[in-house]
């Protein structure tokens, strides 16, 4: 695949807004945000007056200075959260010109992590974030080679588009690094830096199944409290996520296990649980977009009961249930627990996607056994 710039998922209603508020973008580190962003500027390049980044000692003395550039009508501000009276200064640039001119605000997960300090900025933006790439933003006619690349290379733009072995695993080892050493040393009080590495690298191999704390906890030779405590910063660091359980008064679910992803399911060995990742983020943006967008109150979870029958996701708006999906690399017979799930849940449509190409049942009345990519067009996934 090219390497080249794409339209994203978020450029209409990113746009829409701008007409009334300030946008953040947060999300993922390498995952497109600056890119993003320029592109809402005539040209789209870093040299752009317009383009205001804070790691640029010259831009920077400017917006010290509180002057900003002469008829543009949208400014983009980069990393201006390194800056430690970041949000008194965007409050009164916006306040200033929010007539005249629309602030888009972008940084790394210290955006994220920052803007919830203080209510200085309350009310005058919205807040929107980013994810990798998907099927659908790759192609409007997915073909079976854009699905095969996008398990393999994940879906960060850099390695995505390059689409090569060897650039693949030098970005990999470099984002890691670059949390570990600027986000996590910058945000978090960390003193086992070499714990937080060790455990991202370990995290890979437990996806797709109930994580277990005190296994990680005996395997880093640390304390219950401090692994969690771990894995919570990964997951505030946008390294990983992790899915509760959905409970039905009819089914005797289980109540404390969690299921972790990777933001980059390339990361993860196994084909099966790559491909369970792959959809698990698929989904996600899909919450993430309903919640940014339409301020509806979007939930990811699984289903599990004690007798060990499982259902891969279910997605909820609003506390209630709109779909349940199941996860098959290949084109296999239906799983039994989703029938059983079926009698005795409020789920009214149960998918299982695969990566083959069989398309048979009904979603509403049995099971719809349908192909990744099928799935993700019909359900208008982003």
């Amino acid at each position: 695949m090219a390497n080249e710039t794409r339209a994203r998922y978020l450029q209409e209603p990113v746009g829409e807004d701008l007409g009334s508020k300030m946008v953040f973008i947060g999300g993922p580190r390498q995952v497109g945000k600056t890119t993003f962003a320029l592109g809402f500027l005539s040209g789209g390049t870093e040299r752009h007056p317009a383009y205001l980044s804070w790691d640029d000692l010259a831009a920077r003395k400017v917006l010290l200075r509180g002057e900003l550039p002469a008829r543009e009508r949208i400014i983009v501000l980069d990393e201006i959260h390194k800056f430690a009276r970041w949000r008194n200064l965007v409050k009164g640039f916006y306040d200033t010109h929010k007539s005249t001119i629309s602030f888009l605000v972008t940084g790394s997960a210290r955006l994220d992590y920052y803007r919830k300090g203080g209510d200085s900025l309350q009310g005058r933006y919205h807040f929107f974030r980013l994810h990798p790439f998907s099927l659908r933003e790759m192609s409007s006619t997915p073909k079976p080679e854009d699905v095969d690349l996008l398990v393999r290379f994940g879906g960060f733009p850099e390695p995505l588009l390059r689409g090569n072995e060897r650039a693949w695993r030098r970005w990999q080892r470099e984002r890691v690094a670059r949390v570990m050493n600027e986000d996590i040393r910058d945000l978090e009080r960390v003193r086992e830096v070499s714990m937080l590495e060790a455990l991202a690298e370990e995290l890979p191999n437990r996806v797709g199944a109930p994580l277990s704390i005190r296994n990680l906890s005996l395997l880093l030779q640390a304390g219950h409290e401090a692994v969690e405590r771990w894995v919570a910063i990964l997951e505030r660091m946008y390294l990983c996520f992790r899915v509760p359980p959905y409970g039905a008064a009819r089914i005797r679910a289980v109540r404390k296990e969690q299921k972790l992803y990777m933001w980059d399911w390339s990361q993860v060995p196994g084909a099966g649980e790559r491909f369970e990742n792959l959809v698990a983020s698929q989904l996600l943006k899909y919450c993430h977009l309903l919640e940014d967008t339409e301020g509806y109150r979007m939930e990811l979870r699984f289903i599990r009961d004690t007798d060990l029958r499982e259902v891969d996701f279910v997605v909820l708006q609003d506390t209630k249930p709109l779909f349940a999906v199941e996860c098959k690399t290949g084109e296999r017979k239906v799983n039994p627990a989703i029938r059983y799930f079926r009698a005795r849940t409020p789920i009214r449509r149960f998918y299982q996607v695969h990566l083959g190409r069989k398309d048979f049942g009904n979603a509403e009345k049995d099971v719809r056994v349908i192909p990744f990519h099928t799935f993700c067009a019909e359900l208008n996934l982003p």
